[in-house]
């Protein structure tokens, strides 16, 4: 099945990313780069324009979803795997739009030949321990409209951290930290008070586990 298909490789958990070169490289197929973040992923795949990335959704800078998002309309055909060790709603949301394959970290050596496979057919991909699941459940019904990224900065947020820390923590701007907040204020349908955010967050922290 190889047939000399070319892949790029990002996790920052470097056993994991050691793990999956070696068995793709194991079944024939060719490691055209690794990275340990978004940004150096979405920069390789650019230069090396591989045949498939292997994108693990939480990554510094960027993570798997907004690599994807930024590739897509590149000159280029790549077929992109997001790998999490999370069911979440929102990776299955972009199914078809920028991704092509998603897979939990626990099903990936027993299932990424698989997935190779049916991307091929020119079908999409899910892991069958997330098709069997209850994928999204959450305790409140507002955080099924926030992204990954909003709920990871209300996560922080539960922690009393700053804007300031949010953003060194996830690598980011404090400008673009706030403007994570103002989007989940408005989805939210909360008032512009400072504290508005911080109350909900309180208020709601079961949900965010």
């Amino acid at each position: 099945m190889s047939n000399g298909l070319s892949f790029i490789l990002a996790d920052d958990h470097p056993l994991i990313l050691e793990g999956n070169a070696a068995f793709l490289s194991k079944n024939g197929f060719l490691i055209k780069g690794v990275a340990t973040n978004g940004n150096d992923a979405f920069n390789q795949i650019l230069k090396e324009q591989p045949d498939f990335a292997i994108l693990d959704m939480d990554m510094p800078v960027l993570n798997g979803i907004e690599v994807a998002r930024a590739l897509k309309g590149k000159q280029f055909h790549i077929k992109i795997i997001i790998l999490s060790l999370h069911k979440n709603e929102d990776i299955l949301r972009n199914i078809g739009l920028c991704i092509d394959g998603y897979i939990l970290k626990e099903d990936a050596l027993s299932e990424l030949l698989t997935c190779i496979d049916v991307l091929l057919s020119h079908k999409n991909y899910v892991s069958s321990t997330i098709k069997n699941a209850n994928l999204y459940d959450p305790k409140n019904e507002e955080i099924k409209n926030l992204t990954v990224s909003e709920v990871k900065i209300l996560r922080l947020i539960a922690k009393n951290m700053t804007s300031q820390e949010i953003a060194d923590s996830l690598f980011l701007s404090k400008r673009t930290v706030e403007k994570h907040r103002s989007n989940v204020v408005k989805k939210l349908n909360l008032d512009s008070s400072p504290h508005a955010l911080v109350l909900w967050v309180q208020k709601n922290i079961d949900s965010l586990l």
